[in-house]
């Protein structure tokens, strides 16, 4: 099995040490990848150092994805240190430290907080795909990897409108792009978590990860497992999908434990 050995990988939205970001990226570095990754704070230097790379394995970047000039800088840097992006994981998106995380009912949403919860989950998908593909499609090889969520794809929850929105699109979008690239080698894939533990999950969520069929929450590398497989060349007949990683819990109708 090839996997993802020798290529080189951009993982976004890395700054948390118990995200599912540097999760992935860890998993990719010690399976062979090099790995690019970024975050809007310095905090992903500390990732960097905890990765324990070489200088030519892994490379980071403080970037806002949302402005387009930084995604091609970092992109840029990342290339020129790395060799070009086969592989891009679109984790950044649901908080950004320092915004104002957007929530409540649509009612009562402002036009400012419906566009930064769009852009920080879908626009930051958008333009780091866009960066990375005509190379891709250049070289004859790629794999995008979106991180979804079943909230919006598959479920809804009340309050998390501009999130499902965000979410549901990037399924839309990786559907569309699938086709459009299939012919050029590259495969483009959502992963859709569950309840996942991480650092900023409340511990409402905590209790629903306590009532799927598997009886936990999931955890960061569980979700960063699905993520390398559908990176790795062996996902190579797998397009326009998305893996569900939720212990099982969009199955059940009750949910109460009983």
């Amino acid at each position: 099995m090839s996997g993802v050995k020798g290529r080189s990988a951009i993982v976004t939205g890395a700054g948390s040490a118990d995200g599912i970001g540097f999760a992935t990226a860890r998993l990719l570095l010690e399976a062979g990848a090099r790995v690019a990754i970024t975050s809007t704070t310095k905090r992903i230097h500390d990732r960097l150092a905890e990765l324990g790379a070489l200088p030519d394995q892994a490379f980071a970047m403080v970037a806002d994805l949302t402005v387009p000039e930084q995604v091609k800088g970092f992109v840029t840097a990342a290339e020129k240190t790395l060799g070009p992006a086969d592989i891009l994981v679109n984790n950044a998106g649901m908080t950004q430290v320092g915004g104002d995380v957007p929530g409540g009912r649509l009612s009562q949403m402002t036009e400012a907080g419906w566009d930064y919860g769009i852009a920080i989950n879908l626009k930051t998908c958008f333009l780091m795909t866009r960066a990375v593909l005509p190379g891709m499609i250049e070289r004859g090889y790629g794999r995008i990897v979106q991180m979804s969520s079943v909230t919006g794809s598959l479920v809804g929850i009340a309050g998390s409108s501009v999130y499902a929105a965000a979410k549901a699109g990037m399924l839309g979008m990786t559907r569309a792009l699938a086709i459009e690239a299939g012919g050029h080698g590259i495969t483009v894939n959502c992963i859709g978590p569950g309840w996942i533990q991480t650092g900023s999950s409340s511990e409402a969520e905590l209790i629903a990860g306590r009532h799927t069929p598997v009886g936990r929450p999931g955890t960061a590398a569980e979700v960063g497992h699905a993520a390398l497989f559908l990176a790795s060349e062996e996902a190579s007949y797998i397009t326009g999908q998305m893996l569900v990683v939720d212990g099982g819990n969009i199955i059940q109708e009750y949910k109460s434990g009983a």
